[in-house]
């Protein structure tokens, strides 16, 4: 029999039982399009997550803090506008981000920048006309904010003595501190190019206080980063080091008192995990938003597994009818 007559004889026969192929047809869609849509699904979550992360957090990044040591706790710790300093004494064999450190992160391999940042070390506000606000205040070892990934919204990028770039949502922190019981809240104001006035208190060991009024210009204010940044303002490192001698009463010896956090610029997104490693190899606590990405990724791929799966137990039990059913036609000609 030639190959044509097969043909014709398998549509002929096809043509005899039209609503046995039409149903044979429609288990194999079925259980195929299972397969296809439950793992599309998890992929699609996936995607979607991932693409949130990398709007809320630069994956290219390493934030580097001194290791907690035998007393526990983080390194030097992060001070909120508002809020009392904490105590300066370090615990026992702490290791903390000195300037040799930031040159020994510079050398590893598939690092592009090493920056470091402190907080400022005492409570205090900041005002605007009546109204005031509290914020976080950093100082960056750079002059340029771009280096950390940020976008300006408004002004510019560029950090200077006495200048300040406001995070997104600072301006949402104000309030009237003269407000009666019931008086609307003020509408944020506009930072932009406005004159600030950061009030910073702190504490002698007999309890007098002791404040200080500093003038501040803001240069820039940031595009929404949905993290840290929107409610931080960030000045020189010589800045905010200047007024963190005015409250501890002496100079800053960074071999001594070392720096808060260091941020690592990483090349290749690749390479931020095995760094990430790297890092915490050489005892210090190193955490980039790539791991946590990973951590996510796995779980949709497990998700990807069950779903896949489920679709496939369509697809088995699709292709069991089919061979009932030709098991079936084999026995009715039989």
């Amino acid at each position: 029999m030639k190959p044509w007559d097969l043909l014709l004889l398998i549509f002929e026969n096809l043509g005899r039982r039209k609503t046995r192929v039409a149903l044979t047809a429609v288990g194999v869609v079925i259980g195929t399009a299972a397969v296809v849509v439950l793992v599309s699904l998890a992929i699609g979550l996936q995607k979607n997550a991932t693409e949130r992360l990398v709007g809320i957090a630069e994956l290219t990044q390493i934030q580097v803090m001194p290791n907690s040591g035998e007393g526990g706790g983080g390194g030097g710790g992060m001070v909120m506008m508002g809020q009392a300093p904490g105590g300066s004494a370090k615990p026992a064999h702490q290791k903390l981000i000195t300037n040799q450190t930031l040159e020994e992160l510079a050398a590893l391999p598939g690092v592009s920048s090493v920056i470091p940042r402190d907080f400022l070390q005492m409570g205090g506000t900041i005002q605007l006309g009546k109204l005031e606000g509290g914020t976080q205040v950093l100082g960056v070892g750079t002059d340029d904010l771009a280096n950390l990934g940020y976008e300006a919204r408004k002004g510019e990028l560029k950090l200077e003595r006495g200048s300040a770039i406001v995070g997104a949502m600072v301006a949402n922190n104000f309030y009237d501190p003269k407000a009666r019981p019931g008086q609307p809240t003020p509408t944020p104001p506009e930072l932009m190019d406005s004159d600030l006035r950061l009030k910073v208190t702190k504490y002698s060991q007999d309890g007098t206080q002791q404040q200080k009024t500093i003038p501040i210009k803001v240069s820039g204010v940031l595009a929404q980063t949905r993290g840290e940044a929107d409610y931080s303002i960030f000045l020189t490192m010589d800045d905010v080091t200047a007024m963190n001698e005015w409250a501890m009463g002496r100079r800053t010896n960074r071999q001594r008192d070392g720096y808060n956090t260091a941020i690592i610029k990483v090349e290749d997104v690749d390479k931020v995990t095995g760094l990430t490693e790297q890092i915490t190899d050489l005892g210090y606590q190193a955490y980039s938003p790539q791991s946590f990405v990973q951590g996510i990724n796995g779980f949709y791929v497990i998700l990807q597994v069950i779903f896949g799966g489920v679709g496939a137990i369509a697809l088995l039990v699709a292709a069991i009818g089919i061979a009932n059913t030709m098991a079936m036609a084999i026995l009715e000609r039989t």
